[in-house]
């Protein structure tokens, strides 16, 4: 990545640290009784009916074409919660072939998880959402901070032209995909990492393998997140 590039991506990234939402529900953290792994109570609540991802552009899908529950996870690549449940996921979706889950860029932590991230909607544009996934997957597995040079550098290792994932990772329309899924997560409420809606209800943070998969099994049982 030249100079010049890198100075653009990082005054996009600042651009796109977004405050939460006045009509965000995140101060009535507590409607549902969750728990973690733990046991330790995990914040959530209803969601704005009207905001969805069923518009947003440049989501990737993975799982399911025909689910039962959807899931969907806001993340930051930078985010080492993000890293630890990237694992889980990709495990639960192998056990649960009737899950669906949703990725959504909310690029939060550093002006570097903008730029990676402007890097994987180019990657997800020039071969689609199932290589994507694999290069979600992957680039979540990378120790230390990661940016662009380093998002780009994996997208040479998979395969991909560089200057061509540059160049279209550089465009107005990619800089608007990820502008609008960051607005998203802000109007959710979503100001941790990861955060995740399911059933039309935000969680804030990672609960864990298995309260997730308690989460899942409940939506799927009685339609709401906690049955009984």
């Amino acid at each position: 990545m030249t100079p010049d590039r890198r100075l653009l991506l990082s005054a996009l990234a600042g651009a796109l640290i977004l405050p939460l939402s006045r009509g965000a529900k995140a101060d009535d953290a507590f409607q549902f009784p969750l728990k973690d792994d733990s046991g330790a109570p995990i914040a959530n609540y209803r969601l704005p009916s009207q905001l969805t991802t069923d518009d947003l552009t440049g989501v990737i899908w993975a799982g399911s074409a025909t689910p039962d529950v959807t899931l969907v996870e806001f993340f930051d690549y930078n985010c080492p919660y993000c890293r630890k449940a990237v694992k889980d996921l990709d495990a639960l979706l192998a056990r649960d072939r009737e899950l669906r889950l949703g990725l959504v860029n909310n690029s939060i932590l550093a002006p570097g998880s903008a730029q990676a991230a402007k890097v994987q909607l180019a990657v997800m544009k020039l071969k689609g959402a199932p290589f994507a996934y694999r290069y979600h997957l992957r680039l979540l597995g990378k120790h230390g901070p990661v940016d662009g040079a380093v998002a780009l550098q994996l997208a040479a290792e998979m395969g991909l032209d560089r200057a061509e994932v540059e160049h279209v990772g550089d465009t107005d329309e990619v800089e608007s995909v990820l502008r609008r899924q960051v607005a998203l997560a802000s109007s959710l409420g979503f100001v941790a990492t990861p955060s995740f809606m399911i059933d039309g209800v935000g969680i804030l943070g990672y609960p864990g393998a298995k309260s997730m998969g308690r989460i899942v099994g409940a939506v799927r049982k009685c339609d709401k997140v906690v049955c009984g």
